[in-house]
């Protein structure tokens, strides 16, 4: 039956319907009546249907409790009360993925798989995990932290923090590159969620409390404060239906505010911090810095894409400006982490910087970056960069994958719990026909540059240095920490640890009875495999594959040659040879101007190696991929 705008089914009211040609969907936007649960629904014709549910996860703090939340919800639940369900039912499924993230304000648990049976299943118990965890004490304890004895059966050895989000943060903070992001994001957005770390400060995490992880979930977990997403070619009054009778008894609830809209600055901020020397790297080039602008709405999908646009050209590729001026001039190693066009937050932001720098040479990248957008200002890009620009998004949205559904969904979430509606992220034609039409009127991208970047006062200069005692002082800090909290505990928490050590040691042995999972029977999956025809010839003695489907016209190419006899010790070098294979150059080219092409008449070359038993006669090989849009 064909939907409008306005009707009612089962339980829920079609807000819009749209056709998107470009992407061989029809999107669907609807609201559940009696809570306010946001749905879209992708009909397309893909077996490898998606279900995804999110909640709007901002935070006022460090302590992770979004984070912790995502790994406790996921021990086991009202229907289904085992340890960790998700990864029990791999066995039990035919899913294609199975996962759960968590972002800086927001939390989505997605799954796909080709299978009605398989489907409902995952569908039941992901949303018996979300909107009816057990969120047991001890399970709070093992996923976020807690206090315990090295050897929990014996209380003779020291108390130490442990927990899985809390080591797993130890370790990811640890890691310079995503060190630098999270602080210079703090930095960029003052006074709002971006400024605390979802993923949770290990300083902070062990502030939190399992009274605060209830008191988050019973607040965010809500059906008015969700999204649900569904992908696929199964009907979508099942899904529907389905999910309506999951959310049967809630009402509709207050969504809760936290700011994510930044004051803008009336003056250029600069702020430098520290990380832990790099063992590995030159000990003169450790520096990192980077220049961040504040830039546009994300609500203004039009803007977002030309931003997204003006970074491709500024940054992606041997030929880029900045890749020349930064990166060619050896005044670094690579761009830094952050570096690029970001519009997972309310408001986006742009990022030049750099990383492997030498300290004395930190002014001459800024000035170099400053240089390099006036210069562009003035003198525009090169036509034949934006047309390989243009054309690099048209293969992307043609080009088809079969986690096609997942990539969407992806693509969508952070703008749509910003406020977005979703389907205008969808419609790359028509941003591209606009962005076409203004082209053609001049000083597109100068003026951007001018307003975003070289007269933006919301601008920040990171900086972030190696300093030796880095790694002690953060031991130090725990060790402190640590100190005082077990100096705090009185006899009767003393035993309580000592109880909660056994018990959790005691259930993490315990076999359960897993019958309450659902699982697919023989009788669910199809008796014979789909099976893929190859069309076999030969072309100058060389003998040739063909496959005709629906690549929505795009032709894919791969080539696989036979490498000669290599002595052993050269083996270990041949991964490093098909990574400089497409950044060297040739003898009458230079990368830039091969790069160019490459992204003007291909969507991508790649070089690898592979090893089979017996193909085409080839023992080993080397492979070479593109396609190329006709």
């Amino acid at each position: 039956a064909v939907l409008t705008p306005g009707q009612k089914l089962q339980g829920y009211q079609v807000q819009q319907v749209r056709r998107v040609p470009e992407l061989e969907l029809t999107a669907i936007t609807l609201q559940h009546e009696a809570t306010g649960a946001q749905h879209l629904h992708i009909d397309r014709e893909d077996s490898n249907n998606v279900f995804a549910v999110g909640f709007h996860t901002p935070v006022t703090s460090d302590t992770g409790v979004p984070h912790i939340l995502e790994h406790t919800t996921l021990c086991g639940s009202q229907k289904y009360p085992v340890r960790d369900p998700f990864f029990k039912m791999l066995n039990r499924s035919l899913a294609t993925f199975m996962n759960a993230f968590t972002a800086s304000d927001y939390t989505v648990y997605p799954f796909a798989t080709t299978n009605p049976v398989d489907y409902a299943n995952l569908r039941n118990v992901y949303m018996d995990a979300v909107l009816h965890p057990k969120l047991d004490r001890l399970d709070f304890k093992q996923e976020g932290w807690r206090l315990e004895h090295e050897v929990p059966t014996d209380t003779a050895t020291p108390i130490q923090f442990k927990g899985i989000v809390y080591n797993e943060m130890k370790g990811q903070t640890s890691d310079a590159n995503y060190l630098y992001y999270i602080r210079m994001q703090q930095a960029m957005y003052p006074g709002t969620t971006y400024e605390y770390v979802s993923g949770g400060d290990p300083k902070s995490i062990t502030d939190l409390t399992h009274e605060q992880l209830l008191d988050f979930h019973k607040r965010h977990y809500h059906p008015s404060n969700a999204r649900f997403y569904t992908y696929g070619n199964f009907p979508l009054e099942d899904h529907l239906a389905a999910i309506g009778e999951e959310l049967r008894g809630f009402e509709k609830s207050d969504v809760p505010f936290v700011n994510k809209t930044p004051t803008h600055w009336t003056e250029p901020r600069h702020v430098e911090t520290t990380c832990a020397l790099d063992p590995l790297s030159p000990l003169d080039r450790q520096t990192k810095l980077s220049l961040s602008y504040l830039t546009n709405d994300v609500s203004d999908t039009f803007e977002t894409f030309s931003m997204r646009l003006l970074s491709y050209l500024l940054l992606d590729g041997h030929a880029s400006p900045m890749y020349k001026a930064l990166i060619d001039s050896n005044l670094g190693s690579e761009f830094s982490s952050n570096t690029g066009f970001d519009s997972s937050s309310s408001t986006s932001c742009l990022s030049i910087g750099l990383q492997g720098v030498k300290d004395a040479d930190v002014k001459t990248v800024q000035d170099t970056i400053r240089n390099v957008l006036e210069e562009v200002q003035k003198e525009g890009f090169d036509p034949k960069r934006i047309e390989a620009a243009i054309h690099q998004m048209e293969l992307g949205q043609k080009h088809k994958t079969a986690d096609f559904g997942l990539s969407i969904m992806h693509g969508i979430t952070s703008g749509w719990f910003n406020g977005v509606d979703p389907v205008d992220l969808l419609e790359i034609n028509k941003n591209l026909d606009r962005l076409k039409t203004e082209l053609a009127q001049g000083n597109f991208f100068e003026s951007r540059i001018q307003k975003y970047l070289l007269d933006n006062k919301h601008a920040l200069s990171f900086i972030m240095r190696p300093e030796e005692k880095y790694t002690s002082d953060l031991v130090s800090e725990e060790q402190q920490r640590l100190a005082s909290k077990v100096n705090a505990l009185t006899e009767q928490d003393r035993e309580q640890i000592a109880q909660d050590g056994k018990a959790l040691l005691a259930s993490q042995e315990n076999v359960e009875d897993l019958s309450c999972l659902p699982t697919l029977q023989l009788g669910d999956i199809a008796l014979k495999a789909k099976h893929t025809v190859l069309e076999h010839t030969g072309l100058c003695n060389t003998p040739v594959q063909w496959r005709t489907t629906s690549t929505n016209g795009l032709t894919y190419f791969r080539a696989i040659s036979s490498l000669p006899s290599l002595p052993d010790d050269l083996k270990m070098y041949l991964p490093l040879f098909c990574d400089a294979l497409l950044s060297l150059g040739t003898k009458s080219q230079s990368m830039a101007d091969i790069d160019d092409e490459i992204r003007l008449y291909t969507g991508g070359l790649k070089a690898s190696t592979t090893l089979s038993t017996n193909h085409s006669g080839k023992k080993n090989g080397f492979c070479l991929y593109l396609y190329k849009l006709y």
